[in-house]
């Protein structure tokens, strides 16, 4: 994990947000996770034999992204707008990556007596996946604890940390008696 205490996750509650846009957001994003999904598969089509890579690739990396929006969203903070985690997570992401192709292709590798890709592909995607989700969410915390950590002196510039308040610096005078 971080360097940083977790802040307590919220209590899950009624969404933010009136329900038909949360429907349309959802529907929107998963549209478009859809259609970056079929892109993927017609760009590098599966072979009638071997290892589905397109699938595999596309769940996880779609995992990464949803890591890195957990983080964002939920521990941090970082994105407030109500619309946001329908659309990219249950929409975009849930359109993009794809429990059902898994396994229809685990299916499929069985019934053409492909036994050992099958046990690979589903151990590996199991894996792989959650892997992705965990070092995509310590990659995004590491990089939100660098861009926050005050820089030494003097070297703030625009972004340049927090005081010792918390308050944002962009100067880079933090406490030090300099104005900005």
């Amino acid at each position: 994990m971080s360097e940083r205490e977790p802040r307590e996750l919220p209590e899950p509650g009624p969404p933010s947000a009136p329900q038909g846009r949360v429907l349309a957001a959802v529907a929107a994003g998963g549209s478009l996770g859809a259609l970056a999904r079929y892109g993927a598969l017609v760009l590098w089509p599966t072979p009638g034999r071997g290892f589905p890579w397109t699938v595999f690739v596309v769940n996880v990396t779609g995992c990464a992204l949803i890591g890195v929006l957990m983080v964002l969203t939920v521990e941090r903070g970082r994105v407030a707008h109500p619309l946001v985690r329908p659309f990219l997570g249950v929409g975009v992401l849930g359109g993009y990556t794809t429990f059902s192709t898994y396994a229809a292709d685990v299916s499929g590798l069985l019934v053409r007596q492909e036994v050992a890709v099958a046990m690979a592909y589903t151990v590996a995607t199991a894996v792989a996946a959650l892997g992705a989700v965990w070092a995509a969410a310590v990659a995004t915390r590491t990089w939100l604890d660098r861009r926050e950590r005050p820089g030494p002196r003097g070297a703030g510039g625009p972004g340049g940390g927090r005081d010792s308040q918390g308050l944002r610096d962009p100067w880079g005078a933090r406490d030090e008696g300099r104005t900005a």
